[in-house]
């Protein structure tokens, strides 16, 4: 009996186990992707490094000359202006220095209803002068603003890279577009992001979303070609139950556009509505 007993026992524990064991798997994926997330918003910072120093300077520099002119002219409208002039530079430094550390430590998971111009606004502070350095010229279309219930952290980082894909793909310069909208019919908030650069070709555009696949090498300071960043921006944009799509025309440009839940401003409710035969991912190549 006592071996019959054993025998019927083993299995259970054996079953057990996996369990175990598979729950621990499924822990230390969650925590890998939490890494890779991070380590993909640092690499992003590493980005705008140059340029945000750059910046930093040319405060540095208004702070001093006003700091100079206050000293050398006693009379009180020029005390007055230069004092002004350096209040405002340090207003925009406290600004990108705010914008920067938000950005690099995350919020966690956790979502609440956002106004999506807000953010792509917050994310521009960041990359104006990156953009000016490389002779982006940038345009905008917030003619209509859009909430939606999200991770603010996260969803700022698919789109600063996604606007430093495109600046990327315009090494001469070249134009850049970001616009929002609300698409009440069918349920979606739509944040576009429309370069003029080089594009991609058809064969590279079907793999543009998969793991280590890039369609550019790194760079002098080592960033991009990984082929992490479109793979992670999938991931957090469907994790949002939301969709990602690109369309691309070779030397025309390429447009990269989130759809996001749309949340009621008044009622805060998240009124999406699904899009029959629409993939999650979708492709389009010109």
């Amino acid at each position: 009996m006592t071996e019959q007993i054993e025998n019927i026992g083993t299995p259970l524990a054996h079953d057990t186990h996996e369990a175990h064991e598979l729950e621990t798997l499924r822990r230390e994926i969650a925590s890998l992707r939490q890494q890779l997330l991070q380590s993909q918003r640092l690499s992003t910072v590493g980005a705008l490094a140059a340029s945000v120093t750059h910046e930093f300077n040319n405060i540095l520099t208004t702070v001093i000359n006003y700091a100079k002119m206050g000293l050398r002219h006693k009379d009180v409208a020029s005390r007055d202006k230069s004092f002004d002039k350096i209040l405002a530079a340090g207003q925009r430094a406290a600004k990108i220095t705010t914008g920067m550390l938000s950005y690099a430590r995350g919020k966690g998971d956790r979502r609440e209803p956002q106004d999506l111009v807000q953010l792509v606004q917050e994310v521009l502070v960041l990359v104006e002068k990156d953009l000016q350095m490389h002779r982006v010229k940038l345009d905008t279309d917030f003619s209509e603003h859009a909430q939606s219930e999200i991770n603010a952290g996260q969803i700022q980082q698919v789109v600063l890279n996604l606007i430093i894909n495109a600046r990327q793909a315009m090494p001469n310069g070249g134009r850049l577009l970001i616009s929002v909208r609300a698409n009440r019919e069918s349920g979606f908030a739509e944040l576009a992001v429309r370069d003029s650069g080089c594009g991609i070709a058809a064969e590279q555009l079907k793999k543009i979303f998969d793991p280590f696949f890039s369609t550019k090498q790194a760079d002098e300071n080592g960033q991009g070609g990984s082929g992490l960043g479109l793979s992670l921006c999938r991931e957090v944009i469907e994790a949002h139950r939301g969709r990602i799509r690109v369309e691309s025309t070779v030397g025309v440009g390429t447009q990269f556009t989130l759809k996001l839940p749309l949340v009621s401003a008044t009622a805060g409710t998240i009124v999406p509505k699904e899009v029959k035969g629409e993939a999650p991912v979708m492709q389009k190549v010109g």
